[in-house]
């Protein structure tokens, strides 16, 4: 008998994939990835169990989500066609690597998902696992059983007493972990259709959020977030609890028409207070400690790199290759960004670096001018030469 190593979710899609691998003759072991969502994995593994798993491993993988791939996404200041912290999409590689690790463990030859075949998880996942070990097998249920319809699934998952919950109708598909939560299907369909509040989970509407504005200090060390008004926070911690005070005052929210790497456009709605202020501080930060070349070249990297992470190629040669140099520019990026959060909005409110490239005394009209404005003239001749005719 085969053995297949299944990433599982209790949901209702790979509670069944459970009980049909089992009747295509395959041993399943499942693999729960603990990503920060904030769930009790126990009542998780005894439903796996329950639907005819052998064994359930499950891992706390939030410290290895958060320094090996949350700080360099921060890092790159990456952000998927201008509103997407990549929250879903970073923590995929991060299961497939997990996935192939058990499978290795298990002397299991197939691995296993319950992504759809319109989806990009099935991407990230089986990508990832095909560069680390290229010999182990897919098989994924989803594109390939006879269910058309949530309805079949759960007759299905009745006839054969598989533990589901089912009391409660599912409006909408969401996936969430530290760094954010992606929220799609359902009324999000109707383009012409404002998200309604309940497709929401961790944000306060920026109506019902305080009257008064909050101000957070975020420093850095070369790139990497150290201390939150001024006390050192290691950055898990301190992610925390910016969802938290970026919640309450309605900071994170992004509605998205975003292009899908299979080729179709989808409305998806994403929450993510931490890495939004996070990633406009450490923005905020560069622009202040970067030179005009290194910033704007990095602003093409930035897009590349988080392309790359949307298209499941996080362990490719390139990404690693512009990984390398995303670290040489954040040599200069230390020092501390005042953030206001008022309404919904996150925006700078002080800026300070010992690093800091802002020289008052060139840049201010007042009377502590130094700059030479003579100079211009001719700087002007020979930066319009090479367009004269």
């Amino acid at each position: 008998m085969k053995k297949v190593v299944l990433a599982y979710s209790g949901g209702l899609d790979t509670s069944c994939a459970i009980k049909w691998l089992k009747d295509k003759g395959y041993e399943v072991i499942c693999f729960i990835a603990d990503l920060g969502q904030g769930e009790n994995f126990e009542p998780v593994e005894a439903r796996a169990l329950a639907a005819g798993a052998t064994k359930v491993y499950i891992k706390d993988l939030q410290d290895e989500f958060v320094n090996d791939f949350i700080v360099p996404a921060l890092k790159a200041g990456a952000v998927y066609e201008s509103k997407y912290f990549l929250a879903t999409a970073l923590g995929r590689p991060l299961i497939a690597k997990y996935l192939v690790e058990v499978a290795h463990k298990e002397k299991a030859q197939v691995i296993s998902h319950g992504c759809t075949g319109k989806g990009n998880d099935q991407v990230r996942l089986e990508v990832t696992s095909g560069i680390l070990d290229p010999s182990l097998e897919i098989v994924a249920p989803l594109r390939i059983w006879e269910f058309k319809s949530r309805e079949e699934e759960i007759e299905y998952a009745k006839k054969h007493s598989i533990p589901i919950d089912v009391t409660k109708k599912k409006v909408y598909s969401i996936d969430r972990n530290l760094w954010g939560i992606s929220i799609e299907a359902g009324i999000l369909e109707d383009l012409e259709t404002e998200p309604p509040e309940d497709a929401y989970l961790i944000t306060q509407s920026p109506e019902k959020s305080p009257e008064k504005p909050k101000y957070v200090e975020v420093s850095f060390v070369k790139g990497v977030p150290v201390k939150l008004d001024g006390k050192s926070l290691d950055l898990k911690n301190m992610i925390d609890k910016l969802n938290v005070i970026g919640g309450e005052y309605g900071v994170g929210r992004s509605d998205l028409v975003e292009n899908r790497l299979v080729g179709i456009k989808s409305r998806e709605i994403y929450e993510a207070p931490a890495a939004t202020i996070l990633g406009m501080a450490h923005k905020e930060l560069e622009a202040l400690t970067l030179d005009r070349e290194t910033a704007h070249f990095k602003d093409s990297v930035s897009l590349k790199y988080a392309e790359l992470i949307y298209y499941g190629l996080w362990y490719s040669p390139l990404r690693e290759a512009l990984e390398c140099f995303v670290e040489s520019t954040q040599e200069r990026v230390t020092g501390t960004i005042k953030l206001k959060l008022f309404k919904g909005v996150c925006s700078p409110a002080g800026r300070k670096s010992p690093n800091s490239l802002y020289k008052k005394e060139l840049s201010t009209y007042g009377k502590d001018d130094t700059f030479d404005q003579k100079l211009a003239e001719g700087f002007i001749k020979l930066w319009a030469l090479p367009y004269k005719r």
